[in-house]
């Protein structure tokens, strides 16, 4: 009697996700995300604020300029879009 025992393991890519805010909704189906981040200076310490503009996939073009949303890494869409829409956190007001 042999017992077999099958054992899938799931295999979850660890996809980057990001926080920042809408910048600009005019293309359809894509808004561009300013990310920011704080980053020490490598001689003095001090830290200061870098941004990296990302371009989204927003499928209902539900964004607008001002909100504060939540992306995550995609395959590529287009040229330049990697990245797409997991949640609005806050509209803008």
């Amino acid at each position: 009697m042999s017992e077999e025992t099958t054992t899938t393991q799931k295999v979850t890519t660890r996809r980057k996700v990001r926080v920042g805010k809408v910048v600009s909704n005019k293309a359809d189906k894509t808004i561009v995300v300013r990310i920011e981040r704080q980053v020490a200076h490598p001689l003095y310490r001090k830290y200061f604020k870098q941004s990296t503009k990302v371009m989204a996939h927003d499928p209902n073009n539900e964004c607008n300029i001002g909100d504060t949303v939540k992306v995550i890494e995609h395959r590529p869409l287009s040229a330049r879009k990697r990245w797409a829409l997991v949640e609005i956190i806050e509209r803008a007001q």
